[in-house]
């Protein structure tokens, strides 16, 4: 539902520009080059896991860092080294990132830096619909049923 008000927030911001007013707001972004706001969360997720996984938070400053527990079955399991496991509490970040986590390619999660995950990251995830449609969800990466 927040989701929902924070993109009108960001549909009236866009109106303003009088060239795309008449178009419908997906083609907006797309001349703008302005992902939505579920996007960037996806993104933003990932980038919080991938700083958790690669120890580049100091355990003194944020104490709940083993949210996040790598899986131990990594040879069997398809997809990238750094598979991660589900925690049993339903509604927590884990949960809602570890299925999108999972499905990124080897490429994209072995990056060295911060910055050459979000590049790779980007790449990957170039042609998502959910890049420009706020309604659409990220597509080939996950099962809704496992998160209800």
């Amino acid at each position: 539902m927040d989701v929902e008000k924070l993109e009108r927030v960001q549909k009236r911001a866009t109106k303003l520009i009088p060239e795309i007013s008449k178009k419908p707001y997906i083609e907006w972004l797309q001349i703008l080059k302005l992902p939505t706001l579920k996007y960037r969360r996806y993104c933003g997720d990932m980038i919080e896991v991938f700083k958790i996984i690669k120890g580049i938070y100091d355990p003194a400053c944020v104490p709940h860092l083993d949210i996040v527990k790598l899986s131990d079955d990594v040879i069997r399991t398809r997809g990238n080294t750094y598979k991660l496991c589900y925690d049993l509490r339903k509604f927590n970040f884990t949960n809602r990132v570890i299925p999108i986590w999972n499905s990124l390619s080897n490429h994209v999660v072995s990056a060295d830096t911060v910055n050459c995950f979000k590049n790779r990251l980007d790449k990957f995830w170039s042609n998502q619909v959910v890049l420009y449609n706020h309604k659409a969800d990220l597509h080939g990466t996950f099962n809704r049923s496992i998160l209800d």
